[in-house]
């Protein structure tokens, strides 16, 4: 039944030399990896104006100057990342440039910040998409949390279904959205060009204002340019795409740069002229819209796919944190179990941890994750500022033709983003400290996982000698026993097939009624087979087993003989009857493993009916 679920929800697994055809197109890329950078339009300009907001209405015009400043790092990241993907074909991003450039320690920084980062891309934007139905369909609001948990759900399906699937499925409401925003900015600008906007909504470009500083500007810079979060997806998910992948990755960079320029800048600029101020109930987008359009179908148009692409900017997330995992599992910082492909060849371990830390972020703060946001966006700046950092040191190593250029670009991307994360740290402190915490616990993490590796492979390796080598003259063979039953014949069957003249078999009675009564029937069927009853006055199966398991270790390893205890089990027909049974040998079985030198067998009878 299990297996039948999975392949309707999945679907029949693929072969692997069915890579090739699970790669994206350069159409589908832009759509799932860049949902994220292009859905922060909805709330990065947002974002100015509530530090604007401030001071007055008045200084809304700074919003024009500031949104130029970060289309200006837009462009630094764009052609900082285009670089990186030629540099760094196998992807990886800031973690891979760091680490080579930078070394071991800031490569972790960097990989756990965007680790942490995606988690938060897929909880913020998640709840974020919920809030946009559940402000449509009030009464849907005491349902927020079982309706983001939904989604992630949803989200998470169509990811284990394969790249190429879900990205047929999901390019269609970024598309849309697209659509929507240039229609709506397209209409705007056309009504101010016309004068049908009144020029009273608001002040002229370069009107003083009381009470402005650089430390505000700087603030409400920082703060717009949390619309930068995802730009490094595409550089860390270079092998999702068809050959060749660095071109095609290349040129979907930049048509989201582009889209996300021109989108961003049209909000700013139609913001500015409509005099739109930020407010609690409504959104600038929405506030737009309805200057716009109105409130008609249009309106509704922009706020839905408003509301779809929120929810899907965490898919994002799901294309690039497998990816990232993937390099930090081949070097040892987090568990092998990141690098092995799914039945549909997508990195399915990866894909399910991130939507189940996911959903316990959502139900950690109750669906209510818009104080995560400043954490999301520094999460972002500090891989941002150590890959440029990199880069930087990679060229002045180097020294390749047209260096000079590249180190220029790398210069001032890498100084705007430290800027910008320096900003978040001095005006957002009391929201973006635990990255002082989280960090340094993940790196711990990191190096913990990555000595268990080492001290493992040490002790496996055939050029180390082995501890204290097994000396195996026979065996001793114990067999738990029950009862007198077809279980019991099986596996005595075969304990004689390799040891026949020594075996024990052990019967644990908790009445001793039930041992007398025991021994009589043993003796009855089996006499040639030693019989020992630990009677167990506390009803612990466990503990005197293991007491004279220790006994005969002692003697048998006198005589070099190897302990083998043999585990009778009945596999019902259907597996969900395994509930009606007590696990007693499931109990003997996981005690045992960790003892040293006792190996343990399991002799299964599968039941018929």
């Amino acid at each position: 039944m299990i297996s039948s679920v999975k392949r309707f929800l999945i679907g029949r697994p693929l072969k692997s030399d069915q890579l090739g055809d699970q790669k994206l197109s350069k159409t589908k890329a832009l759509a799932i990896l860049s949902s994220d950078a292009l859905s922060s339009v909805a709330y990065g300009p947002e974002q100015i104006l509530l530090v604007l907001v401030t001071l007055s209405a008045a200084a809304f015009w700074y919003s024009i100057p500031i949104a130029a400043g970060v289309l200006i790092l837009l462009l630094a990241l764009i052609l900082s990342y285009r670089q990186i993907i030629f540099a760094y074909p196998q992807g990886g991003g800031a973690y891979v440039v760091s680490k080579e450039n930078l070394g071991k320690y800031p490569g972790l920084v960097a990989g756990g910040s965007l680790l942490v980062d995606y988690i938060l891309t897929v909880a913020v934007s998640v709840s974020a998409g919920t809030d946009a139905v559940t402000s449509a369909f009030p009464s849907l609001h005491p349902y927020n949390v079982l309706i983001a948990i939904f989604f992630v759900l949803l989200i998470t399906t169509l990811n284990l279904r394969g790249v190429t699937e879900s990205a047929s499925f999901l390019a269609y409401p970024v598309y849309l959205f697209v659509l929507a925003l240039f229609l709506m900015i397209g209409l705007g600008l056309f009504k101010i060009v016309t004068g049908q906007v009144s020029m009273g909504l608001h002040t002229p470009v370069g009107t003083p204002v009381a009470g402005i500083s650089l430390f505000l500007l700087l603030k409400a810079f920082s703060s717009g340019s949390s619309a930068l979060t995802g730009v490094e997806a595409i550089s860390n998910a270079i092998p999702n795409f068809k050959a060749p992948a660095p071109n095609n990755a290349a040129k979907t960079l930049a048509a989201m740069g582009i889209l996300l320029a021109v989108l961003f800048s049209g909000i700013v600029i139609l913001a500015y002229y409509y005099g739109i101020a930020p407010r609690e109930e409504v959104t600038v987008v929405s506030d737009i819209a309805e200057q716009v359009f109105g409130r008609n179908f249009m309106y509704f148009f922009v706020q839905g796919t408003t509301a779809l692409i929120l929810v899907l900017a965490a898919n994002t997330g799901y294309s690039a944190f497998p990816l990232l995992a993937v390099n930090l599992a081949k070097d040892k910082f987090i568990p092998r179990m990141f690098t092995v492909r799914g039945d549909r060849l997508g990195y399915s371990n990866g894909i399910l941890s991130l939507g189940i830390l996911s959903i316990v972020l959502i139900i950690a703060f109750e669906g209510r994750t818009e104080q995560l946001i400043p954490l999301y966006a520094v999460g972002v700046f500090i891989p941002f500022t150590l890959s440029q950092t990199g880069m930087m040191l990679k060229w002045l190593r180097q020294k390749p033709e047209g260096w000079v250029g590249k180190l220029m670009i790398n210069t001032t991307g890498a100084l705007i983003s430290f800027i910008v994360t320096i900003m978040f740290f001095l005006t957002k402190f009391t929201q973006v400290w635990p990255v002082l915490v989280f960090l340094p616990l993940i790196i711990l993490l990191f190096f913990r996982i990555r000595k268990h590796y080492e001290a493992v492979a040490d002790q496996l390796r055939l050029s180390t000698c082995e501890e204290d080598p097994l000396a195996i003259e026979g065996n001793v063979i114990i067999l738990p026993v029950a009862g007198i039953t077809h279980v019991v014949e099986n596996s005595l069957r075969y304990a004689k097939s390799l040891s026949p003249d020594q075996i024990i078999a052990v019967h644990v009675p908790f009445e001793r009624d039930d041992e007398h009564t025991f021994e009589d029937k043993w003796q009855r069927f089996h006499p040639e087979v030693r019989l020992v009853s630990l009677y167990s006055p506390y009803r612990s199966i466990i503990h005197p087993l293991t007491k004279f398991i220790d006994t005969v270790q002692r003697k048998a390893g006198e005589a070099d003989y190897q302990v083998t205890v043999i585990v009778p089990q009945f596999i019902p027909k259907k597996g969900w009857h395994n509930i009606l049974h007590n696990q007693s040998s499931l109990l003997i079985r996981a005690h045992l493993l960790y003892r040293r030198n006792v190996i343990i067998t399991t002799v299964p009878y599968h039941l018929k009916k």
